[in-house]
């Protein structure tokens, strides 16, 4: 009963905000930073309305979009893409489906979002008629994720699989075989011998993103924030040990240092690697872009491992982030809607665009080799040939992650308590501190 009438008075919260910037509370708005269209000269084509955060999506989309009308002649579609920032589109998203007027056919919900659209009976059409064909194909954890009681509504970017990335230079220098690197006890043997042997140290944990170090070093012993019933377990004795890793990783073993500028998404940070400042980096596959985007000098010096295993014969790999794309029951055409969002993302060719368009692990696990996705392209510049060879070997070793409406006040309390008071400053123990915003969840 608490839980609804919170969520009743976070979406009455918005809708005040709505009102009093200029809105009328029944209908999203502001203007898109950007639209795109596809299909407006195909004759008698359906418009379908397409929202996102992330203009890279678009480009799937519309090459979707393309590749539908040349497919379907006699049902063209006509798809306008709309690209918003990030949190007044999710706004305007649940201002939409509270009031029932303004959604999109179909939408893009970051997974951090995702919890807040499930709420009650889901505003949303579902998937299941397209999604449960292809599920022995692809990794089931990740389709979850949107699910509820057994309906799954939001349709995955990718795997987001967890891997490590070492520096083929460092790790030589200092007399490192990476495949002997088995579990986070050889992890930390080898980068005893790099900062003996190196300029280097092993590599660096996050005290501004947890997605980036602790988030997914629990799951890949089965743990979580919260359990399968929505509970609190932020501070069980599992996520107590990992934080205690971290820590000695940096203040015991010292083979680690705290992220330069916090996170890896940082200019700071990107000027660090380039230099060869660590010789290990944690992080899911689609921060390959990252890489080549951001730190061109270490391009044909790194190749992806699966992470360290906690004990022999343990999971190698989490799922880290994402983006669930939904068709909204607002839809005017929403069995042509399911239709195009399952031929974007679900077909064997929609998984291998998502591929060769945004770089990313597709969800379908049997293209992953397929020659389609063995083309050479700038991944496999810079990263060598090993990318969906490594994806194999964990592909059954990444774990659902739970996600509630409580699940950004977790990620915002690692990332601007957690991980400073005990990583940095060492004000707290990770029993403390763990402890500490495990009842401060538990309380609101």
């Amino acid at each position: 009963m608490k839980k609804n009438l919170l969520g009743i008075l976070f979406i009455l919260l918005i809708m005040l905000l709505a009102a009093c910037s200029g809105g009328d509370g029944e209908e999203a708005s502001g203007e898109a930073e950007s639209t795109e269209v596809v299909g407006d000269d195909a004759e008698n084509a359906t418009e379908l309305n397409f929202w996102t955060f992330a203009g890279a999506h678009n480009d799937l989309f519309k090459e979707s979009a393309e590749r539908w009308n040349e497919e379907n002649p006699d049902r063209p579609i006509k798809l306008v893409a709309e690209t918003y920032p990030f949190a007044q589109m999710h706004n305007n998203l649940l201002l939409s489906l509270q009031s029932g007027k303004g959604a999109p056919d179909i939408v893009d919900i970051e997974i951090a979002k995702y919890a807040n659209f499930m709420q009650g009976e889901p505003q949303l059409e579902s998937m299941n008629e397209y999604v449960e064909p292809v599920l022995d194909q692809s990794v089931k954890s990740r389709f979850e994720i949107y699910a509820k009681d057994g309906t799954y509504y939001g349709i995955p970017y990718h795997v987001g699989a967890t891997v490590m990335y070492y520096n083929k230079d460092i790790m030589d220098e200092a007399g490192v075989d990476i495949d002997s690197i088995k579990t986070w006890d050889d992890f930390v043997e080898a980068g005893e011998k790099v900062t003996a042997n190196t300029d280097s140290v092993m590599w660096n944990v996050d005290t501004g993103d947890s997605l980036m170090s602790f988030w997914p070093m629990i799951s890949q012993q089965g743990s979580d924030y919260f359990n399968s019933s929505g509970e609190v377990i932020l501070d069980n004795e599992t996520n107590v040990n990992t934080l205690q890793f971290l820590y000695d990783a940096i203040h015991t073993n010292e083979i680690a240092e705290i992220t330069p500028g916090g996170e890896k998404h940082s200019e700071e940070f990107f000027g660090y690697m380039n230099d060869g400042g660590a010789a290990a980096l944690l992080a899911p596959i689609w921060y390959m872009n990252t890489f080549i985007d951001s730190m061109p000098d270490l391009s044909g010096k790194m190749e992806i491992r699966p992470l360290p295993a906690w004990e022999e014969g343990g999971d190698r790999s989490a799922g880290m982030g994402g983006t669930g794309t939904v068709v909204t029951n607002q839809s005017e055409n929403p069995e042509l809607a399911k239709e195009f969002l399952a031929f974007t993302k679900l077909t064997e060719q929609g998984n291998i665009n998502l591929w060769q368009v945004l770089g990313f692990d597709p969800p379908r696990w049997d293209v992953w080799e397929s020659d389609a996705v063995r083309e050479d392209n700038k991944f496999y510049d810079y990263f060598g040939n090993g990318i969906f060879d490594t994806l194999l070997e964990v592909r059954d070793e990444i774990n659902t992650i739970h996600l509630t409406e409580q699940t950004p006040d977790v990620m915002n309390e690692y990332n601007t308590s957690i991980g400073e008071s005990v990583l940095r400053q060492e004000s707290a123990t990770p029993e403390e501190a763990l402890n500490r915003a495990a009842e401060k969840l538990r309380n609101q």
